[in-house]
């Protein structure tokens, strides 16, 4: 019973963690960017190599914030 309450707690404290990271300036910002990155590569049309790469560094970038706001660090 008490592991359950603990368990609960933690939950509920890494929970309000995730969203207070969500909506820091830096994530906000990074990831907007990276959505701008990606739309624009749409925007303008995928004809060539380097349009790819330019795909996957905005993919990446966005995997990487979604990442970062997923992991268990302390802030």
């Amino acid at each position: 019973m008490l592991t359950d309450n603990l368990e609960s707690r933690v939950a509920t404290r890494l929970e309000r963690n995730w969203v207070t990271r969500v909506f820091r300036i830096e994530w906000l910002g990074q990831t907007l960017a990276s959505l701008c990155w990606i739309a624009s590569v749409f925007s303008y049309g995928i004809q060539s190599n380097g349009d790819w790469l330019q795909l996957v560094a905005a993919s990446a970038w966005l995997v990487a914030n979604m990442a970062a706001v997923m992991t268990n660090k302390v802030d």
